[in-house]
């Protein structure tokens, strides 16, 4: 249907005003922002105008390394003994935000005294400028803090602690704390009062430390020291203090480990030279005791005869394998067929010669036995030559060996004699070596000493601070505490977030319908239509001459019904509503108008039977009705009752009020009634009974072509709208489409005029078309009108209009 076509759209439309809405809705609210706003900055002003200012300084130092920063030194000594190499830049920012250093400004300052000029509201910090000062004599309790209240009763009398004596500059007095004077100074004119704090050591320098911030320059050797506090020329005094508290600090500890450094090197240059004679007297006995001259020298000529002596064994072994392999060879070769090897070579020309002409033979002896047979007489000759040359090897071989055995053990001999020389030499030279080691350590460790006590000596003489004030702390005298901008921006912040989160709650906490949307999101029925809020006191506002929002609206719910009732002749269309007071008499009464007034008669069943309120709203008085004609005492021709004010209008009364209404709708007769209504009127429209609280809507459905389900903006709770979506999706009640009712054009909440597209009553958009209801001015109004968005509206209305 082309109703179902339109809530596509419609819901597209209310996803896309969602930011407008939101905006609308607070800017409703704008009197209450504005007030809201206007008490935060008065807040803020209040803060401003009495809060305790807060000053900062700023003082940069340089800590120069005293050593090359580019690789470590190997020597340990020097790493053990010299403190001042490369600084650790942290360590520094340690020490110079630590207690004892900052006792020491503390006692140079005079902090451990603070003077508080007293005003009507606050106290101001009057370092420097105080027209006097405070000399303690005597501190009863040097651990505790104490405070002391001077009021001036003229130029030179004063009171301590509100006691009755008085006292004037120069003179002791004494109290509970201490003894104490006070000095005069010309440093300005005496206030009428003061308040003077004083506090041990320690708890000032916690304090101060407290807002000290030093922090290094990325990459640099650079501190910045940054100091707050309640007096301009105090923060700069601390930090140009405590610069040179650490410059001198610094100096001190340098001095004090180098005085440590040549302690030291004086006690162990007293052990390493004691040690260092005893080496040398060691070394001389044992020289003379060992005859040892040069003993690198010595052991190298034993060790050459011993390589000399493993050279020639080398070569006799080698000659006497190669005699014993030929040997060995000769006696396996039985046959003596085989030539011997001439490989192998010997140093014994007779033995080669022998060996050559053996083998000549055996080559001899096989040319023969190739050409002749075994038995002839020259191979059996040839073969007792080459026999014979074998055995002579044989003998010759023995002599040979028995020559190289005899020469390998003079060598080996020769080369135990001087193996027996050199192996005395090792274990004396190993002593000497270690003896000499131990002279040379102590040598280089006594050497290194002297260096350091000299350097130690020289630094001690000519020791600087590595440090150096790139900057030093000037008073500022405009204050970073409170940060004006800042706190006048906070101050219009929550100026604007409590009412925001006030309204947010109460738009949380609301669980009734306020907006189409509500129901889009819960249900797919239609929404037919919406009835805006009719300032009149008449229930009938839909007439022949009546151009009004709501009138018009209901012409345009009939242009929607149409769609709805698709070409149905003669319809019944059933009114209901979640529970009671959400506007199913009103809806009834003027749907029926509004189609009277297109020419087709039209009734109005009461059937509200526990509320009837039709009549009523009509003031046409009680009447016999629906009950009357159940209980057969009335026709059905004499229940429609017309409507003066509107022609073709008729409306059937409900009648007295049963004690049993949901048995009597389901009488037979009910039939009938509808038969006739419909034989008799065009349209039959039933004011029926709440359907979430009665049933008598689900009995009389069966009769309906169509339902409006009436839900009304501020009334109807949310969760009644899964109510209608479980009928829309169940189909216990026909052709559901939702009215909602009572609607209140109020910014935010997504309504925009009748049937929607319309704006803002005829002030817009829909100018000219309808007569404008003028709605009777609520309190914000009248007390913030000149605020109103209403009033911008019409301002603009004008302007249009003019145009």
């Amino acid at each position: 249907m082309l109703v179902e076509e339109q809530v596509q759209p419609a819901r597209s439309e209310t996803a896309n005003l969602n930011v407008k809405d939101l905006f609308y809705k607070y800017v409703r609210f704008l009197p209450l922002f504005v007030i809201s706003v206007a008490l935060s900055l008065i807040v803020a002003f209040l803060y401003l105008r009495y809060a305790t200012l807060v000053y900062q300084s700023v003082g940069t130092l340089v800590i120069k390394d005293d050593k090359n920063s580019g690789g470590g030194s190997n020597d340990k000594l020097e790493q053990l003994l010299v403190s001042d190499g490369k600084v650790n830049i942290q360590n520094e920012i340690e020490y110079l935000q630590s207690r004892p250093l900052m006792g020491r400004v503390v006692q140079a300052l005079n902090l451990n005294f603070t003077y508080f000029a007293k005003g009507n509201i606050k106290e101001l910090n009057v370092y420097k400028s105080c027209p006097f000062r405070i000399e303690a004599f005597q501190i009863n309790d040097s651990a505790s803090s104490f405070s002391i209240n001077i009021k001036f009763e003229d130029e030179n009398r004063f009171t301590i602690n509100q006691e009755p004596a008085t006292f004037q500059f120069g003179q002791v007095f004494k109290n509970r704390n201490g003894v104490f004077r006070l000095v005069r100074n010309s440093l300005g004119q005496l206030g009428s009062e003061y308040h003077v704090i004083w506090k041990p050591t320690s708890v000032a320098a916690g304090e101060q430390i407290s807002n000290l911030v030093v922090a290094p320059k990325s990459g640099t050797g650079i501190l910045v020291i940054t100091k707050e506090a309640t007096n301009p020329q105090l923060a700069a005094d601390v930090i140009n203090q405590l610069m040179e508290e650490y410059k001198g600090g610094v100096i001190e500890d340098k001095n004090d480990a180098t005085q440590k450094t040549i302690a030291f090197v004086d006690t162990r240059l007293a052990v390493v030279q004691h040690e260092l004679d005893s080496i040398n007297r060691q070394l001389l006995a044992f020289q003379q005791s060992n005859n040892i001259i040069d003993p690198e020298a010595q052991s190298g000529n034993y060790l050459s005869r011993i390589e000399q002596s493993n050279k020639e064994a080398i070569d006799q072994s080698l000659q006497l394998n190669n005699v014993e392999m030929i040997q060995a060879y000769l006696e396996d070769n039985r046959t003596g067929r085989d030539p011997v090897p001439t490989s192998l070579s010997i140093a014994d020309p007779t033995l080669t010669a022998m060996v050559a002409a053996y083998n000549q033979s055996q080559i001899e002896l096989k040319a023969l036995q190739e050409n002749a047979p075994a038995g002839n007489v020259a191979v059996q000759q040839k073969a007792l030559e080459a026999n014979l040359l074998k055995n002579k090897i044989l003998e010759n071989l023995k002599t040979v060996k028995s020559a190289y055995s005899a020469a390998l053990g003079s060598t080996m001999h020769s080369k135990n004699s001087a193996q027996g020389e050199v192996r005395t030499m090792p274990s004396k030279m190993q002593t000497l070596s270690d003896i000499k080691r131990a002279q040379q350590t102590k040598l280089v460790v006594y050497n290194s000493l002297l260096q350091k006590r000299e350097e130690s000596a020289i630094a001690l003489a000519s020791q600087i601070s590595n440090t150096k004030v790139l900057q030093d702390a000037s008073p500022n005298s405009t204050p970073i505490k409170p940060n004006r901008k800042n706190i006048q921006m906070l101050s219009i912040f929550i100026g604007l977030l409590i009412p925001g989160l006030f309204i947010f709650v109460i738009e949380l906490l609301n669980d009734k319908v306020t907006s189409r949307s509500d129901i889009e999101r819960v249900t797919g029925a239609t929404i037919l239509g919406e009835v805006g809020h009719s300032f009149g006191k008449e229930t009938l506002v839909v007439t022949n001459n009546n151009r009004k929002v709501v009138a018009e609206q209901f012409r345009m719910l009939r242009s929607n019904l149409q769609y709805v009732l698709n070409h149905i002749d003669r319809p019944v269309i059933l009114v209901t509503s979640s529970f009671s007071g959400e506007g199913k008499s009103f809806i009834s009464t003027n749907i029926g108008a509004v189609l009277a007034l297109t020419g087709k008669k039209t009734i109005i069943l009461e059937f509200d039977i526990r509320k009837p309120k039709v009549l009523a709203h009509l003031n046409l008085g009680k009447r016999p009705g629906l009950t009357n004609y159940l209980l057969g005492k009335v026709k059905l021709e004499d229940l429609p009752v017309p409507v003066q004010q509107s022609d073709n209008l008729y409306v059937l009364p409900c009648g007295p009020v049963p004690p049993n209404p949901a048995e009597l709708l389901l009488d037979p007769k009910l039939n009938e009634l509808f038969a006739y209504l419909k034989a008799s009127f065009d349209v039959v429209i039933m004011d029926t009974a709440p359907v979430g609280m009665v049933s008598d809507a689900l009995t009389l459905s069966k009769f309906a072509d169509c339902t409006l389900y009436i839900v009304r903006q501020g009334h109807t709770f949310k969760k009644q709208i899964t109510l209608i979506d479980e009928f829309y999706q169940t189909g216990k009640l026909p052709k559901i489409s939702i009215i909602l009712n009572d609607v209140k054009v109020r910014s935010g909440y997504g309504y925009y005029g009748y049937g929607r597209y319309a704006y803002g009553y005829g002030h817009s958009h829909g100018s000219g078309y309808f007569e404008a209801e003028t709605p009777p001015a609520g309190k914000l109004e009248k007390w913030f009108g000149w605020l109103d968005t209403k009033n911008w509206n019409k301002k603009n209305k004008r302007k249009k209009t003019t145009v």
